[in-house]
């Protein structure tokens, strides 16, 4: 067994994050990291809890597709967020700061050639193909409480993935726990200088860092809307509230709050 699948050290974990994060548990099996703490966050469970899976059998991509994790691949993740005096309306920005830090951490092991695809997606290699995908969900409408999962492909990319990749495949061969703790490490420091400053995404430079990371922008795009309307044009920028704001053909621009993006043509 390398070390890349070698399984996580729950202790060791801890030892790592813990203080940053109010509580780490690692799981051998579940249907769905994302569910099991939209659960526990109704429970009462504590902001900053992290649940780690080592396999998982039915997780939830956008747009109701799957995320299926085989045991030692890579990554399966949810964090627990309850931003208290952060608005509402800047609760779409919780996905691309943590977009951000994959970004974050995937520069910190050598991948220069990455990227970021709104709103969800880690792109990575020459090749720009998907190494990692992010669900956030609003765990309790009465209250701020949001789960973020994360699906990042380590050791090797599922083979349900058309067109994934993986560190490993882009020359990366990186420990899994050193993966982690890198993510949630620059995933707290990322989401507690939003929350520090409302979440205000000017103030706080996290618009002018996604700008920076997004290989979206730029490029001319087909925007497949949850309601099965498509839309194509330029991805010209993002705006205060973290949508996507597309200049059409026709010269309309209109701004995108969720769908799913295909680059048709790169930025220049």
């Amino acid at each position: 067994m390398n070390r890349t699948t070698r399984p996580l050290d729950p202790e060791g974990l801890r030892a790592a994050l813990l203080g940053t994060w109010a509580q780490v548990d690692v799981v051998e099996s579940t249907g769905s990291t994302n569910a099991d703490l939209l659960a526990a966050a109704l429970a009462g469970a504590p902001d900053r809890t992290v649940l780690v899976a080592e396999h998982q059998e039915a997780g939830r991509g956008r747009l109701t597709r799957s995320w299926v994790s085989p045991p030692g691949s890579g990554l399966t993740v949810s964090v627990l967020l309850r931003p208290t005096g952060v608005p509402a309306s800047r609760f779409g920005w919780l996905p691309l700061l943590t977009g951000l830090a994959l970004l974050d951490t995937v520069r910190g092991f050598g991948l220069t050639t990455a990227g970021l695809k709104w709103p969800n997606d880690l792109l990575v290699g020459p090749a720009q193909r998907k190494a990692a995908g992010i669900l956030a969900e609003v765990a309790d409408p009465t209250k701020p409480a949001i789960v973020v999962g994360i699906g990042l492909n380590v050791g090797s990319a599922p083979t349900d993935q058309a067109g994934a990749t993986s560190l490993a495949a882009e020359g990366v061969d990186v420990d899994r726990a050193e993966v982690l703790v890198a993510l949630l490490t620059h995933l707290a420091a990322r989401e507690q200088a939003w929350r520090d400053g409302r979440g205000d995404p000017d103030v706080t430079r996290l618009r002018a860092d996604y700008r920076a990371g997004c290989a979206s922008l730029g490029a001319e795009v087909r925007v497949e809307l949850p309601g099965g309307t498509v839309h194509t044009g330029i991805a010209e920028d993002v705006d205060r509230d973290g949508r996507l704001l597309l200049l059409d053909p026709a010269g309309y621009r209109r701004a995108v709050a969720a769908g799913d993006v295909v680059h048709v043509r790169p930025a220049d």
